[in-house]
């Protein structure tokens, strides 16, 4: 089960037997592979130090597998790495972030209160 090389411009930040997620800057999305085949995204966009994230989505016929949780954990790990904030429109992120207090510090402190999290980190 080999995943196949990065092309130029995209960036790995989890990797697992069956499993990666892909920075694809050029379509403004991180993808989740499964044995290679793209199965799920994540859209976002990044200005000024903030990475907006408006949409996940995982093929439905790979639900129960906890793709999801794999993406939007690759997505922040990528953040956390750039050195940016997040914006997690998205509610699944959103949960994420809420299941994993951890890393809400991704979420720049003003802005927790706007999606929820002025809790999660306590």
């Amino acid at each position: 089960m080999s995943n196949p090389a990065t092309t130029p411009g995209e960036r790995r930040w989890h990797t697992s037997m069956e499993t990666s997620v892909v920075d694809v800057p050029d379509r403004g999305r991180f993808e989740v592979l499964l044995d290679g085949r793209v199965v799920g995204l994540a859209s976002y966009h990044v200005e000024n130090g903030t990475m907006a994230l408006p949409h996940t989505e995982v093929d439905p016929s790979v639900g129960g597998r906890g793709i999801g949780k794999i993406l939007v954990a690759g997505v922040l790990a990528a953040a956390r790495e750039r050195g940016v904030h997040v914006l997690p429109y998205c509610s699944f992120v959103r949960h994420y972030i809420q299941q994993h207090p951890e890393e809400v510090d991704l979420v720049a402190e003003a802005d927790r209160p706007h999606f929820g999290l002025e809790t999660a980190d306590r």
